[in-house]
């Protein structure tokens, strides 16, 4: 994975249910090869649900994005679900109580819509 995609896998499993849903059957089934790495992933996406930057983001736009999915995000109860994944995975306690600058970019999520039956 490139570094964008995997970025856009973080912001996937932080904001987006139905990634962070298929995560869990994987971890479930143990049907992930490299546990280790989704491991990291779910690192960064509780990460992204941290407390907003207040320097070093690219854009406000971004930051606005940001907010605004850590805000959706909590009606679908996403941030201690992906608390429970990590441990689950044995991942150790998160230090950083803010969203790293770098991590703060305007990256677009799947639309979050039923799919029409034909």
């Amino acid at each position: 994975m490139t570094a964008r995609e995997k970025l856009q896998a973080c912001y996937e499993l932080a904001f987006f249910p139905p990634r962070l849903n298929e995560a869990w059957d994987r971890i479930r089934r143990n049907a992930e090869p490299n546990m280790d790495e989704l491991g990291m992933l779910l690192d960064t996406a509780e990460l992204l649900h941290q407390a907003l930057p207040e320097r070093g983001f690219p854009s406000q736009r971004a930051l606005t994005r940001l907010a605004l999915y850590q805000a959706r995000a909590r009606a679908f109860g996403m941030v201690g679900f992906i608390r429970c994944l990590r441990r689950r995975l044995n991942r150790p306690p998160l230090t950083a109580h803010e969203v790293p600058g770098h991590l703060v970019r305007d990256i677009g999520l799947p639309p979050l819509a039923r799919s029409k039956a034909t």
